[in-house]
């Protein structure tokens, strides 16, 4: 649009410089006429009485000729001043021109900016539902593993209570010399297990009961101490 408002100026700026020479030759033309007026006035003035009438003519050809040569002069210099007029409101145009195509390369820059802005925000937000999601498995693994310490925790407590039966199922029986610091020191050895408070204790599946032992008779009499009760 701006573009064809500065061809339009341009070409106003031609037809004035046109109509200026024609002007021109206006006023040469009118020039010349009075010349030629001013020839017949004096032919008129030779003539004596018979060039009077010629002598009007002449005059009235001469006030035509100055008339147009003053009315050529004032066009010439509307012309000259709607010329210089026209060349301002180009420049002026073609400054627009170029204002306007900055103004453009302006919006230009911040559509990318907006553009770049939609994109790293796009980019932030799939990276907090990455981060969310995260989030929510580190805490299903912290469920489970919850679970899972519960679990363990339950089957010690269990393993102690059956550890436990184990030893008073034992404890029936009078064991020699040298197994019980065996059995004291497994006993001793149990570990300590840390019991939740959410969990419940296994029964155990069932009891072995264990049967004396019985000595040959042919041993010597220095094992009675080896006999049941």
């Amino acid at each position: 649009m701006v573009s064809q408002v500065v061809d339009t100026m341009s070409g106003i700026q031609t037809s004035s410089k046109k109509i200026a020479e024609i002007i021109s030759v206006i006023d040469g033309i009118a020039f010349q006429s009075n010349i030629l007026a001013l020839n017949a006035a004096v032919e008129a003035a030779r003539a004596g009485e018979q060039g009077r009438g010629f002598a009007v003519v002449a005059s009235e050809e001469r006030t035509l000729a100055q008339r147009s040569a003053s009315a050529a002069k004032e066009i010439k210099h509307l012309i000259d001043d709607s010329g210089g007029k026209v060349a301002q409101g180009s420049a002026l145009v073609d400054q627009a021109g170029k204002t306007m195509a900055g103004i453009v390369s302006s919006v230009q820059r911040v559509t990318d900016i907006m553009g770049a802005i939609s994109t790293a925000s796009q980019e932030q937000s799939s990276g907090i539902e990455q981060v969310n999601l995260t989030v929510t498995q580190m805490d299903e693994a912290t469920q489970q593993n919850a679970a899972l310490v519960e679990e363990a925790t339950a089957a010690a407590r269990a393993m102690e209570e059956q550890a436990s039966q184990l030893t008073e199922a034992v404890a029936v029986f009078k064991l020699s010399h040298a197994v019980r610091p065996v059995l004291a020191t497994a006993t001793a050895k149990k570990p300590a297990v840390r019991t939740a408070s959410t969990a419940k204790p296994v029964p155990a599946s069932g009891k072995r009961v264990a049967t004396p032992l019985r000595h040959p008779a042919s041993k010597p009499s220095g094992t009675a101490g080896n006999d049941s009760q």
